[in-house]
C-alpha cells in the first residue's frame, strides 16, 4: 500500500499546482463519489445519509457526510491548500537592456529563497473573465518549463557560499524571455485557457516547481517533492474521508487556504468558514441551538500539518528528549505556548485511536531557545472551540521548493485518520470521554 499511496500521493501534488487547483482536484474525487456540491449563498437542503462540500474563494473548501441517525459530534480533520511561492504582481514584465525580459513578482509565505533559483518553473493559479454580464473564473495553468531564476555566477559573488541575504526585488524575478516575448505574458496566460486577453479584469497567479516527486534513497524509503506541506496530509485525509463511514458522527473534511500567511482571510482557518458550515448542517438538520452546543461538546478535530523531522546534518537543532524521524509514524507536535492546541486531552484520545489500529506516533516540541511556526489547529479555535490537535508528518527542508519526507508516513496517517474516522468520542463530563472504534 506504501507505493500506491506514495503514486497517488505525486499525482495529487501534480494536479495541484495552485491553491485553485488542489481544490479543484478534490472537488474531482468528491463529485465522483457522489458528494452534493452546496453554495454558500443559496438556500442548503440537507438530508440525513447524504454527503455534501462546499467552497470558498475556490481554494477552501469543506465536506461532510451525515450520517442516517441522529449524531452526536462532528469528526474534523483540518489541512491547508497553499504553499510558499512567488506571486506575480500586476504589470508583471520588466524589460531589461531591450534584450531579457523578467518578471515582477513577490514573496508569498516564507520560503527557503534559494531552493528556487536554476529549476524550471512555470506559472499556474486564476484569472477572472468577463463574459457579457458575467465575470467567472477560470483555472490556469501553463503547463510547460516556462521561466526560470538563475543564480548569479559565483565569480560575480564570491560571497554566496558564506551567508546571503537575499533581495525579493533583485535576486528572485524569473526570467520569462527574450525581448521578442515582450507583451506576451497576459497573451499566453489567455490563450492557455482559450479566452481574450482583453477579456481578464483580474488575476491570482503563482510560479511552481515543475518537478515531479519521486522516491529516494538506498531502499526507495523517502519521498521528495514539491509543496509536500501541506498536500501531504491534504491527500491522506482525503483518502481516509472517502474510505470511512461513521453512524454516530458526521465526519468532516475540511482544507484551508491561506495558512502560510497567516490564516486571516475569508477563506482561512481564521475566518468564518468552519463555524458557518457546522451552524448550517445543525440549522438544516432542524436541531435546536443547544443541539449545536451539545455537539461541540463532544467533537474533536485534527489539525494536520507537517513537522520538522531531525536533520542528519543538523541534529542539535532537535529537542534534546523529543526527536522526530522520517518514516517513524505520525507526529503529535506540543507547544507551552498553544502554537499548537495538542494538551493531555486531545493527545490521549488520539494516542488511543492510533493504538488501536497499531500505528506509531511521536512526539515534536521546539527547542525552547529556537521559536517555531503556528498552523490552523489554535487558529480555527477560535471561531469554534472544540477538543484538537496538532499532527502532521516528519518531513526535511519544510519551505523549500522541494521538499523530503517519508514513503511509510503516507500509509501510516491515513490508516490513523480511517480510524478517527470510524471512532466515536463522546464527553461523560467535563475530562473524561467514551471511545469506541468501529462505528
Amino acid at each position: 500500500m506504501n507505493i500506491q499511496h506514495v503514486e497517488e500521493l505525486f499525482q495529487f501534488i501534480e494536479n495541484s499546482p495552485s491553491c485553485f487547483h488542489a481544490i479543484e482536484t478534490i472537488r474531482k474525487k468528491l463529485n465522483a463519489e457522489g458528494f452534493i456540491e452546496l453554495v454558500e449563498g443559496r438556500s442548503w437542503q440537507i438530508e440525513k445519509g447524504k454527503k455534501y462540500y462546499v467552497t470558498r474563494n475556490l481554494s477552501s473548501i469543506i465536506a461532510f457526510k451525515i450520517p442516517e441517525n441522529d449524531f452526536k459530534n462532528f469528526h474534523i480533520v483540518a489541512s491547508h491548500s497553499d504553499s510558499p511561492t512567488f506571486k506575480i504582481k500586476e504589470n508583471a514584465e520588466i524589460e531589461v537592456n531591450n534584450k531579457y525580459v523578467k518578471l515582477n513578482t513577490e514573496k508569498y509565505g516564507g520560503m527557503i529563497c534559494s531552493t528556487w533559483f536554476d529549476r524550471p518553473l512555470s506559472i499556474a493559479g486564476r484569472i477572472l473573465v468577463k463574459e457579457g454580464n458575467l465575470v467567472k473564473t477560470h483555472l490556469v495553468n501553463i503547463d510547460k518549463d516556462l521561466v526560470i531564476i538563475p543564480n548569479l555566477a559565483i565569480h560575480m559573488n564570491r560571497a554566496v557560499n558564506d551567508g546571503y541575504k537575499y533581495n525579493a526585488q533583485i535576486d528572485m524575478l524569473p526570467l520569462y524571455g527574450d525581448n521578442t516575448s515582450k507583451g506576451s505574458l497576459m497573451k499566453t496566460v489567455a490563450q492557455s485557457v482559450g479566452v481574450e486577453e482583453d477579456s481578464i479584469l483580474g488575476t491570482d497567479l503563482f510560479l511552481y516547481n515543475r518537478m515531479r516527486g519521486t522516491k529516494i534513497g538506498a531502499n526507495s524509503e523517502y519521498i521528495s517533492s514539491p509543496r509536500l506541506d501541506d498536500l501531504e496530509c491534504a491527500y491522506a485525509s482525503l483518502s481516509a474521508f472517502l474510505s470511512e463511514t461513521n453512524s454516530n458522527s458526521a465526519s468532516v473534511y475540511c482544507v484551508f487556504d491561506n495558512e502560510e500567511v497567516g490564516s486571516g482571510t475569508k477563506q482561512g482557518a481564521d475566518s468564518t468558514l468552519l463555524y458557518d458550515v457546522l451552524r448550517r448542517i445543525n440549522m438544516c438538520l432542524g436541531n435546536s441551538e443547544e443541539d449545536y452546543y451539545k455537539l461541540i461538546a463532544s467533537s474533536f478535530m485534527i489539525s494536520a500539518d507537517n513537522a520538522h523531522a531531525l536533520h542528519p546534518n543538523y541534529s542539535d537543532k532537535s529537542d534534546p528528549t523529543n526527536k522526530v524521524y522520517i518514516n517513524d509514524g505520525i507526529v503529535i507536535k506540543y507547544n507551552a505556548n498553544q502554537k499548537y492546541t495538542t494538551d493531555a486531552v486531545s493527545a490521549s484520545i488520539f494516542k488511543s485511536i492510533c493504538d488501536s489500529v497499531n500505528v506509531p506516533y511521536q512526539t515534536f516540541t521546539n527547542r525552547s531557545d529556537i521559536l517555531g511556526g503556528s498552523t490552523l489547529g489554535n487558529i480555527s479555535n477560535a471561531h469554534v472551540s472544540l477538543n484538537t490537535i496538532d499532527i502532521g508528518l516528519a518531513q526535511l527542508a519544510m519551505h523549500s521548493t522541494y521538499e523530503t519526507a517519508g514513503a511509510k508516513d503516507v500509509t501510516y496517517l491515513i490508516e490513523a485518520l480511517k480510524a478517527f474516522y470510524n471512532t466515536s468520542i463522546e464527553q461523560v463530563e467535563d475530562g473524561q470521554y467514551i471511545i469506541n472504534s468501529k462505528c
